[in-house]
């Protein structure tokens, strides 16, 4: 992705026009930010201003990350607000803008590793480009600018040599649009049934072993953004942890 660093005077504004010339082309935004009150005060802020905008806390439980993320892709709602967007290993293909916030600032969160993961984020995006908002340039921005655009420059060579327009690949989403469809819950069912006959449910041990088993099958089946099955999981292990064991 192209990468671009803006000056913070006037940010709110610039990034304001962004996303709207961004949505307006049935496209998504990840804003990145280093404090829970500025992602907040963000997400207020657009909110206020008719986008449709949610904010990605660290408190929700991963199968609602999933299921946010999910959302997001399906254009629920366009732009998403978060402090750490590394901890999503999903592909975002919908994404073509990632502004980053405060880009110039010293920290884990602004290594040169982590702004090149996050620039990472507008890659499956034919169109993708990254803002970076600072007032001067970092190490670690000059660093992460810098490979970025060798990778850029590296991909670019690729395609030309062998014909290739790169094209945004929309298909992941169609995939898990069907994959619910064919998921029913009587196969959901008697998944459990094979899965809950490996434990002894009448032991205290048993159900902690057959939870942590169901746990193991969520985390799994909502990485591979299998979102009803995950659901389905979550639901079996709360019947479990409320004592019903039939």
């Amino acid at each position: 992705p192209k990468v671009e660093v803006r000056p913070t005077e006037g940010q709110m504004e610039d990034l304001y026009g962004e996303i709207r010339a961004t949505v307006a082309k049935n496209q998504r935004v990840l804003i990145t930010t280093l404090t829970k009150k500025m992602s907040e005060d963000l997400t207020d802020y657009l909110s206020g201003l008719s986008l449709k905008v949610r904010y990605l806390h660290s408190e929700i439980e991963t199968i609602e990350r999933v299921e946010l993320l999910r959302d997001l892709r399906l254009g629920v709602f366009d732009v998403l607000v978060g402090i750490n967007l590394l901890r999503e290993g999903l592909d975002l293909p919908e994404v073509s803008l990632i502004a980053i916030l405060d880009a110039d600032k010293i920290g884990f969160l602004r290594s040169a590793t982590s702004l090149i993961q996050t620039i990472g984020r507008a890659a499956r995006n034919a169109e993708g480009r990254v803002i970076m908002y600072a007032d001067r340039h970092s190490d670690a921005m000059i660093e992460a600018i810098g490979e970025t655009e060798r990778r850029r420059e590296a991909q670019l060579s690729y395609n030309k040599k062998h014909g290739i327009t790169p094209k945004t690949i929309i298909k992941a989403i169609t995939d898990i649009i069907e994959r619910e469809k064919e998921t029913t819950r009587e196969i959901q069912s008697r998944e459990i049934e094979i899965l809950k006959g490996g434990y002894n449910l009448l032991l205290a041990t048993g159900r902690k072993k057959y939870v942590k088993a169901l746990e193991k099958e969520m985390f799994e089946a909502a990485k591979d953004l299998e979102f009803e099955r995950a659901a389905f999981l979550r639901d079996e292990i709360r019947r479990i942890e409320r004592g019903e064991i039939g």
